[in-house]
Protein backbone atom coordinates (compact mmCIF):
# COMPACT_ATOMS: atom_id res chain seq x y z
CA UNK A 1 0.00 0.00 0.00
CA UNK A 2 1.43 3.38 -1.02
CA UNK A 3 1.68 6.12 1.66
CA UNK A 4 -0.87 8.28 -0.20
CA UNK A 5 -3.40 5.44 -0.41
CA UNK A 6 -2.82 4.58 3.24
CA UNK A 7 -3.56 8.20 4.15
CA UNK A 8 -6.81 8.25 2.20
CA UNK A 9 -7.91 4.95 3.75
CA UNK A 10 -6.98 6.33 7.16
CA UNK A 11 -9.16 9.40 6.69
CA UNK A 12 -12.07 7.24 5.53
CA UNK A 13 -11.66 4.99 8.59
CA UNK A 14 -11.49 8.05 10.85
CA UNK A 15 -14.74 9.51 9.52
CA UNK A 16 -16.45 6.13 9.84
CA UNK A 17 -15.37 5.89 13.49
CA UNK A 18 -16.64 9.41 14.14
CA UNK A 19 -19.92 8.53 12.42
CA UNK A 20 -20.50 5.71 14.93
CA UNK A 21 -19.91 8.21 17.76
CA UNK A 22 -16.43 7.09 18.83
CA UNK A 23 -14.72 9.91 20.81
CA UNK A 24 -12.47 11.99 18.55
CA UNK A 25 -9.35 11.36 20.67
CA UNK A 26 -9.78 7.59 20.64
CA UNK A 27 -10.61 7.57 16.90
CA UNK A 28 -7.44 9.51 16.01
CA UNK A 29 -5.35 7.32 18.30
CA UNK A 30 -6.72 4.13 16.72
CA UNK A 31 -6.24 5.27 13.12
CA UNK A 32 -2.86 6.86 13.85
CA UNK A 33 -1.47 3.76 15.56
CA UNK A 34 -2.77 1.47 12.79
CA UNK A 35 -1.29 3.75 10.13
CA UNK A 36 2.11 3.86 11.83
CA UNK A 37 2.06 0.07 12.10
CA UNK A 38 1.39 -0.24 8.36
CA UNK A 39 3.76 2.45 7.06
CA UNK A 40 6.53 2.00 9.63
CA UNK A 41 6.27 -1.10 11.83
CA UNK A 42 3.99 -2.64 14.47
CA UNK A 43 6.85 -2.25 16.95
CA UNK A 44 6.92 1.53 16.42
CA UNK A 45 3.15 1.71 16.87
CA UNK A 46 3.21 -0.30 20.11
CA UNK A 47 6.13 1.72 21.44
CA UNK A 48 4.13 4.91 20.88
CA UNK A 49 1.03 3.44 22.49
CA UNK A 50 3.03 2.30 25.50
CA UNK A 51 4.95 5.47 26.23
CA UNK A 52 3.66 8.50 24.35
CA UNK A 53 0.47 9.16 26.31
CA UNK A 54 2.38 9.61 29.56
CA UNK A 55 5.45 11.34 28.15
CA UNK A 56 3.30 13.87 26.31
CA UNK A 57 0.80 14.64 29.06
CA UNK A 58 3.40 14.83 31.86
CA UNK A 59 4.73 18.15 30.52
CA UNK A 60 4.76 21.26 32.68
CA UNK A 61 3.57 23.48 29.83
CA UNK A 62 0.26 21.63 29.64
CA UNK A 63 -0.57 22.56 33.25
CA UNK A 64 -1.91 25.82 31.80
CA UNK A 65 -5.05 23.92 30.70
CA UNK A 66 -6.33 22.69 34.10
CA UNK A 67 -5.33 25.96 35.76
CA UNK A 68 -7.36 28.12 33.37
CA UNK A 69 -10.28 25.66 33.52
CA UNK A 70 -10.14 25.80 37.33
CA UNK A 71 -10.10 29.61 37.17
CA UNK A 72 -13.30 29.53 35.14
CA UNK A 73 -14.92 27.05 37.53
CA UNK A 74 -14.19 29.23 40.56
CA UNK A 75 -15.38 32.32 38.67
CA UNK A 76 -18.69 30.60 37.96
CA UNK A 77 -19.09 29.48 41.58
CA UNK A 78 -18.35 32.95 42.97
CA UNK A 79 -21.10 34.56 40.88
CA UNK A 80 -18.83 36.74 38.75
CA UNK A 81 -21.02 36.13 35.70
CA UNK A 82 -24.14 37.42 37.45
CA UNK A 83 -22.21 40.42 38.79
CA UNK A 84 -21.01 41.26 35.29
CA UNK A 85 -24.54 41.04 33.88
CA UNK A 86 -25.90 43.41 36.56
CA UNK A 87 -23.15 45.90 35.75
CA UNK A 88 -23.76 45.75 31.99
CA UNK A 89 -27.53 46.01 32.54
CA UNK A 90 -27.18 49.09 34.72
CA UNK A 91 -25.34 50.96 31.95
CA UNK A 92 -27.23 49.89 28.80
CA UNK A 93 -30.40 48.13 29.96
CA UNK A 94 -32.57 51.25 29.62
CA UNK A 95 -32.04 51.38 25.84
CA UNK A 96 -33.99 49.42 23.24
CA UNK A 97 -32.31 46.04 23.00
CA UNK A 98 -30.30 46.98 26.08
CA UNK A 99 -30.89 43.74 27.97
CA UNK A 100 -29.63 41.70 25.00
CA UNK A 101 -26.64 44.04 24.66
CA UNK A 102 -25.97 43.61 28.39
CA UNK A 103 -26.02 39.85 27.86
CA UNK A 104 -23.38 40.15 25.12
CA UNK A 105 -21.17 42.38 27.30
CA UNK A 106 -21.56 40.05 30.28
CA UNK A 107 -20.66 37.05 28.10
CA UNK A 108 -17.50 38.87 26.98
CA UNK A 109 -16.54 39.61 30.58
CA UNK A 110 -17.24 36.09 31.76
CA UNK A 111 -15.41 34.66 28.72
CA UNK A 112 -12.26 36.40 29.93
CA UNK A 113 -12.34 34.08 32.95
CA UNK A 114 -14.05 30.90 31.79
CA UNK A 115 -12.47 30.27 28.37
CA UNK A 116 -15.51 28.16 27.51
CA UNK A 117 -18.36 28.96 25.15
CA UNK A 118 -20.66 26.40 26.76
CA UNK A 119 -20.06 27.79 30.27
CA UNK A 120 -20.62 31.37 29.09
CA UNK A 121 -23.86 30.52 27.25
CA UNK A 122 -25.24 28.39 30.08
CA UNK A 123 -24.34 30.89 32.81
CA UNK A 124 -25.63 33.96 30.99
CA UNK A 125 -28.72 32.11 29.81
CA UNK A 126 -29.77 31.35 33.37
CA UNK A 127 -29.08 34.92 34.48
CA UNK A 128 -30.33 37.05 31.59
CA UNK A 129 -33.12 35.07 29.91
CA UNK A 130 -35.66 35.52 32.77
CA UNK A 131 -35.01 39.28 32.71
CA UNK A 132 -35.49 39.52 28.94
CA UNK A 133 -38.67 37.46 29.15
CA UNK A 134 -39.94 39.73 31.94
CA UNK A 135 -39.66 42.69 29.55
CA UNK A 136 -41.32 40.72 26.70
CA UNK A 137 -38.23 40.44 24.51
CA UNK A 138 -38.57 38.59 21.24
CA UNK A 139 -37.53 34.94 21.80
CA UNK A 140 -35.39 35.23 18.67
CA UNK A 141 -33.38 38.19 19.93
CA UNK A 142 -33.11 36.87 23.49
CA UNK A 143 -31.89 33.37 22.62
CA UNK A 144 -29.79 34.59 19.68
CA UNK A 145 -27.92 37.04 21.91
CA UNK A 146 -27.19 34.33 24.50
CA UNK A 147 -26.04 31.76 21.91
CA UNK A 148 -23.85 34.26 20.04
CA UNK A 149 -22.47 35.89 23.19
CA UNK A 150 -21.45 32.51 24.52
CA UNK A 151 -19.20 31.89 21.50
CA UNK A 152 -16.91 34.68 22.73
CA UNK A 153 -15.62 32.17 25.26
CA UNK A 154 -13.35 30.50 22.70
CA UNK A 155 -11.90 33.75 21.31
CA UNK A 156 -11.34 36.08 24.26
CA UNK A 157 -8.39 34.75 26.29
CA UNK A 158 -7.90 32.54 28.20
CA UNK A 159 -9.39 30.27 25.53
CA UNK A 160 -8.95 26.51 25.70
CA UNK A 161 -9.30 26.35 21.91
CA UNK A 162 -6.42 28.82 21.46
CA UNK A 163 -4.28 26.73 23.83
CA UNK A 164 -4.98 23.58 21.81
CA UNK A 165 -4.24 25.42 18.54
CA UNK A 166 -0.94 26.63 20.01
CA UNK A 167 0.03 23.10 21.03
CA UNK A 168 -0.93 21.64 17.64
CA UNK A 169 1.00 24.28 15.69
CA UNK A 170 3.87 24.83 18.16
CA UNK A 171 3.04 28.52 18.46
CA UNK A 172 3.28 30.69 21.58
CA UNK A 173 0.20 30.47 23.81
CA UNK A 174 0.91 33.98 25.11
CA UNK A 175 1.08 35.48 21.63
CA UNK A 176 -2.16 33.74 20.66
CA UNK A 177 -3.89 35.05 23.77
CA UNK A 178 -2.82 38.59 22.95
CA UNK A 179 -3.80 38.11 19.30
CA UNK A 180 -7.32 37.09 20.36
CA UNK A 181 -7.90 40.03 22.71
CA UNK A 182 -8.61 42.86 20.22
CA UNK A 183 -10.61 40.64 17.79
CA UNK A 184 -12.62 39.52 20.81
CA UNK A 185 -13.44 43.13 21.66
CA UNK A 186 -14.21 43.81 17.98
CA UNK A 187 -16.61 40.88 17.76
CA UNK A 188 -18.26 41.96 21.03
CA UNK A 189 -18.81 45.44 19.55
CA UNK A 190 -20.22 43.91 16.35
CA UNK A 191 -22.64 41.78 18.38
CA UNK A 192 -23.80 44.80 20.42
CA UNK A 193 -24.25 46.80 17.20
CA UNK A 194 -26.26 43.89 15.78
CA UNK A 195 -28.57 43.94 18.82
CA UNK A 196 -29.25 47.66 18.42
CA UNK A 197 -29.82 47.31 14.66
CA UNK A 198 -32.38 44.55 15.28
CA UNK A 199 -34.04 46.70 17.96
CA UNK A 200 -34.25 49.67 15.59
CA UNK A 201 -35.71 47.56 12.79
CA UNK A 202 -38.21 45.92 15.16
CA UNK A 203 -38.76 48.07 18.30
CA UNK A 204 -41.01 45.39 19.83
CA UNK A 205 -38.16 42.85 19.74
CA UNK A 206 -36.21 44.55 22.51
CA UNK A 207 -38.20 46.90 24.77
CA UNK A 208 -36.14 49.15 27.05
CA UNK A 209 -35.64 48.19 30.68
CA UNK A 210 -35.67 50.40 33.73
CA UNK A 211 -33.13 53.23 33.95
CA UNK A 212 -30.69 52.69 36.81
CA UNK A 213 -29.53 55.75 38.76
CA UNK A 214 -25.91 56.77 38.20
CA UNK A 215 -24.93 56.04 41.79
CA UNK A 216 -26.32 52.51 41.47
CA UNK A 217 -24.42 52.00 38.23
CA UNK A 218 -21.08 52.67 39.87
CA UNK A 219 -22.08 50.49 42.79
CA UNK A 220 -22.64 47.54 40.44
CA UNK A 221 -19.41 48.39 38.65
CA UNK A 222 -17.61 48.13 41.97
CA UNK A 223 -19.30 44.75 42.44
CA UNK A 224 -17.69 43.59 39.19
CA UNK A 225 -14.33 44.96 40.26
CA UNK A 226 -13.01 41.51 41.14
CA UNK A 227 -13.62 40.20 37.60
CA UNK A 228 -12.04 43.27 36.01
CA UNK A 229 -9.08 43.06 38.40
CA UNK A 230 -8.41 39.39 37.64
CA UNK A 231 -8.61 39.97 33.88
CA UNK A 232 -6.23 42.92 34.05
CA UNK A 233 -3.75 40.98 36.19
CA UNK A 234 -3.80 37.87 33.99
CA UNK A 235 -3.78 39.49 30.52
CA UNK A 236 -1.72 42.51 31.59
CA UNK A 237 0.83 40.26 33.27
CA UNK A 238 1.26 38.19 30.11
CA UNK A 239 1.55 41.30 27.92
CA UNK A 240 4.09 43.00 30.18
CA UNK A 241 6.15 39.85 30.51
CA UNK A 242 5.63 39.71 34.28
CA UNK A 243 4.15 36.21 34.07
CA UNK A 244 4.53 33.28 31.77
CA UNK A 245 1.17 31.99 30.58
CA UNK A 246 1.31 29.12 33.07
CA UNK A 247 2.12 31.48 35.93
CA UNK A 248 -0.72 33.79 34.86
CA UNK A 249 -3.11 30.81 34.90
CA UNK A 250 -1.99 29.92 38.44
CA UNK A 251 -2.41 33.52 39.60
CA UNK A 252 -5.85 33.73 37.99
CA UNK A 253 -7.00 30.46 39.58
CA UNK A 254 -5.73 31.62 42.97
CA UNK A 255 -7.45 35.02 42.74
CA UNK A 256 -10.81 33.57 41.67
CA UNK A 257 -10.57 31.01 44.49
CA UNK A 258 -9.96 33.79 47.02
CA UNK A 259 -12.89 35.76 45.61
CA UNK A 260 -15.14 32.71 45.87
CA UNK A 261 -14.14 32.38 49.54
CA UNK A 262 -14.61 36.12 50.18
CA UNK A 263 -18.06 36.11 48.57
CA UNK A 264 -19.08 33.23 50.90
CA UNK A 265 -20.56 31.36 47.97
CA UNK A 266 -17.99 28.55 47.95
CA UNK A 267 -19.30 25.54 49.85
CA UNK A 268 -17.50 22.21 50.19
CA UNK A 269 -19.86 20.70 47.61
CA UNK A 270 -19.29 23.51 45.10
CA UNK A 271 -15.54 23.30 45.67
CA UNK A 272 -15.55 19.57 44.93
CA UNK A 273 -17.83 20.13 41.91
CA UNK A 274 -15.40 22.74 40.55
CA UNK A 275 -12.50 20.31 40.94
CA UNK A 276 -14.47 17.50 39.28
CA UNK A 277 -15.49 19.72 36.34
CA UNK A 278 -11.84 20.73 35.94
CA UNK A 279 -10.71 17.10 35.90
CA UNK A 280 -13.37 16.13 33.34
CA UNK A 281 -12.60 19.04 31.01
CA UNK A 282 -8.84 18.56 31.32
CA UNK A 283 -9.12 14.83 30.63
CA UNK A 284 -11.21 15.52 27.53
CA UNK A 285 -8.73 18.08 26.16
CA UNK A 286 -5.70 15.90 26.96
CA UNK A 287 -7.30 12.88 25.32
CA UNK A 288 -7.92 14.87 22.14
CA UNK A 289 -4.35 16.21 22.15
CA UNK A 290 -2.87 12.75 22.68
CA UNK A 291 -5.01 11.36 19.86
CA UNK A 292 -3.95 14.22 17.59
CA UNK A 293 -0.29 13.52 18.29
CA UNK A 294 -0.78 9.89 17.24
CA UNK A 295 -2.54 10.97 14.07
CA UNK A 296 0.02 13.65 13.11
CA UNK A 297 2.99 11.23 12.67
CA UNK A 298 0.80 9.00 10.54
CA UNK A 299 -0.10 11.99 8.36
CA UNK A 300 3.59 12.89 8.11
CA UNK A 301 4.38 9.35 6.88
CA UNK A 302 1.71 9.66 4.18
CA UNK A 303 3.24 13.00 3.06
CA UNK A 304 -0.27 14.25 2.24
CA UNK A 305 0.18 17.66 3.94
CA UNK A 306 3.57 18.31 2.28
CA UNK A 307 2.44 17.17 -1.15
CA UNK A 308 -0.76 19.21 -0.90
CA UNK A 309 1.15 22.33 0.16
CA UNK A 310 3.64 21.88 -2.71
CA UNK A 311 0.82 21.38 -5.20
CA UNK A 312 -1.03 24.49 -4.05
CA UNK A 313 2.21 26.48 -4.07
CA UNK A 314 2.66 25.63 -7.75
CA UNK A 315 -0.85 26.73 -8.74
CA UNK A 316 -1.18 30.00 -10.64
CA UNK A 317 -3.85 31.19 -8.21
CA UNK A 318 -3.52 34.21 -5.91
CA UNK A 319 -2.84 33.34 -2.29
CA UNK A 320 -5.88 35.39 -1.26
CA UNK A 321 -8.19 33.22 -3.38
CA UNK A 322 -6.83 30.04 -1.79
CA UNK A 323 -7.28 31.57 1.65
CA UNK A 324 -10.92 32.38 0.87
CA UNK A 325 -11.52 28.80 -0.29
CA UNK A 326 -10.02 27.47 2.97
CA UNK A 327 -12.24 29.78 5.04
CA UNK A 328 -15.35 28.77 3.07
CA UNK A 329 -14.49 25.09 3.56
CA UNK A 330 -14.22 25.68 7.31
CA UNK A 331 -17.59 27.44 7.35
CA UNK A 332 -19.19 24.47 5.56
CA UNK A 333 -17.46 21.94 7.85
CA UNK A 334 -18.70 23.90 10.87
CA UNK A 335 -22.30 23.13 9.95
CA UNK A 336 -21.87 19.43 10.72
CA UNK A 337 -18.60 19.00 12.66
CA UNK A 338 -17.81 19.87 16.27
CA UNK A 339 -15.20 22.65 16.53
CA UNK A 340 -12.52 20.75 18.45
CA UNK A 341 -12.76 17.79 16.07
CA UNK A 342 -12.60 20.05 13.01
CA UNK A 343 -9.52 21.84 14.32
CA UNK A 344 -7.44 18.83 15.35
CA UNK A 345 -8.27 17.02 12.10
CA UNK A 346 -7.55 19.87 9.71
CA UNK A 347 -4.72 21.89 11.26
CA UNK A 348 -1.97 19.34 10.34
CA UNK A 349 -3.12 19.58 6.71
CA UNK A 350 -3.98 23.27 6.45
CA UNK A 351 -1.04 24.75 8.39
CA UNK A 352 1.63 23.81 5.78
CA UNK A 353 -0.57 25.40 3.10
CA UNK A 354 -0.97 28.61 5.12
CA UNK A 355 2.78 28.81 5.68
CA UNK A 356 3.46 28.11 2.00
CA UNK A 357 1.17 31.01 1.10
CA UNK A 358 3.18 33.27 3.43
CA UNK A 359 0.48 33.91 6.04
CA UNK A 360 1.15 34.26 9.76
CA UNK A 361 0.02 31.14 11.73
CA UNK A 362 -0.97 33.32 14.72
CA UNK A 363 -3.22 35.48 12.53
CA UNK A 364 -4.72 32.44 10.81
CA UNK A 365 -5.39 30.84 14.19
CA UNK A 366 -7.58 33.78 15.20
CA UNK A 367 -9.50 33.61 11.90
CA UNK A 368 -9.96 29.87 12.41
CA UNK A 369 -11.36 30.43 15.90
CA UNK A 370 -13.87 33.02 14.64
CA UNK A 371 -14.98 30.54 11.97
CA UNK A 372 -15.27 27.86 14.67
CA UNK A 373 -17.50 30.31 16.55
CA UNK A 374 -19.71 30.46 13.47
CA UNK A 375 -19.95 26.69 13.62
CA UNK A 376 -21.07 26.84 17.26
CA UNK A 377 -24.30 28.54 16.17
CA UNK A 378 -24.71 26.97 12.70
CA UNK A 379 -27.37 24.30 12.04
CA UNK A 380 -27.63 21.38 12.31
CA UNK A 381 -24.86 20.90 14.94
CA UNK A 382 -24.64 24.35 16.55
CA UNK A 383 -23.59 23.24 20.06
CA UNK A 384 -24.37 26.61 21.65
CA UNK A 385 -27.86 26.54 20.16
CA UNK A 386 -28.60 23.32 22.03
CA UNK A 387 -27.14 24.77 25.23
CA UNK A 388 -29.55 27.71 24.92
CA UNK A 389 -32.38 25.32 24.07
CA UNK A 390 -31.66 23.56 27.36
CA UNK A 391 -31.94 26.87 29.20
CA UNK A 392 -35.08 27.89 27.27
CA UNK A 393 -36.92 24.62 26.51
CA UNK A 394 -40.15 26.50 25.74
CA UNK A 395 -38.58 28.33 22.76
CA UNK A 396 -38.81 26.37 19.48
CA UNK A 397 -35.43 25.45 18.00
CA UNK A 398 -36.37 27.16 14.74
CA UNK A 399 -36.79 30.46 16.61
CA UNK A 400 -33.33 30.12 18.14
CA UNK A 401 -31.78 29.52 14.70
CA UNK A 402 -33.57 32.55 13.22
CA UNK A 403 -32.34 34.56 16.19
CA UNK A 404 -28.69 33.72 15.64
CA UNK A 405 -28.71 34.62 11.92
CA UNK A 406 -27.88 38.36 12.38
CA UNK A 407 -25.05 37.45 14.77
CA UNK A 408 -23.73 34.86 12.32
CA UNK A 409 -23.53 37.61 9.70
CA UNK A 410 -21.70 39.82 12.22
CA UNK A 411 -19.11 37.05 12.59
CA UNK A 412 -18.70 37.07 8.82
CA UNK A 413 -18.02 40.81 8.97
CA UNK A 414 -15.40 40.14 11.66
CA UNK A 415 -13.65 37.59 9.44
CA UNK A 416 -13.61 40.05 6.53
CA UNK A 417 -12.10 42.77 8.75
CA UNK A 418 -9.42 40.38 10.05
CA UNK A 419 -8.49 39.37 6.50
CA UNK A 420 -8.41 42.99 5.31
CA UNK A 421 -6.57 44.31 8.38
CA UNK A 422 -4.31 41.60 9.88
CA UNK A 423 -2.92 44.06 12.44
CA UNK A 424 -6.21 43.80 14.32
CA UNK A 425 -4.92 40.44 15.52
CA UNK A 426 -1.17 40.97 15.27
CA UNK A 427 -0.67 44.39 16.86
CA UNK A 428 -0.64 43.24 20.50
CA UNK A 429 1.51 40.10 20.07
CA UNK A 430 3.99 42.08 17.91
CA UNK A 431 4.41 44.62 20.71
CA UNK A 432 4.58 41.98 23.41
CA UNK A 433 7.39 42.79 25.84
CA UNK A 434 8.02 39.32 27.17
CA UNK A 435 8.68 37.40 23.99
Amino acid sequence: MTPMLAGLVGFLALFLLLAIRMPIGLAMMTVGAAGIAILNSPTAAFNNLGSFAFSYSAVFTLSVIPLFVLMGSFASVSGMGADMYRTAYSFVGHRRGGLAAATILACAGFAALSGSSIAAAATMGKVSLPEMERYNYSPRLATGAIAAGGTLGILIPPSTVLIVYALLTEQSVGRLFLAGFVPGLLLTALFVATVFIVAVMNPNAGPPGERVPMAERFKTLFGSGALIFVVLIVIGGIYAGVFTVTEAAAVGAGLTFLHALWSRRLTIKLFLDALLDTVKTTAMVFFILIGAHFFAPFLALTRIPVNLADWIGELAIPAFAILMVIILVYIVLGTFMEGFAMMVLTVPIVLPIIQTLGYDPIWFGIIMVVVLEMGLISPPVGLNVFVVKGVAPHVPLSQVYWGILPFWLAMGVCVILLVAFPDIALFLPNTMLGR
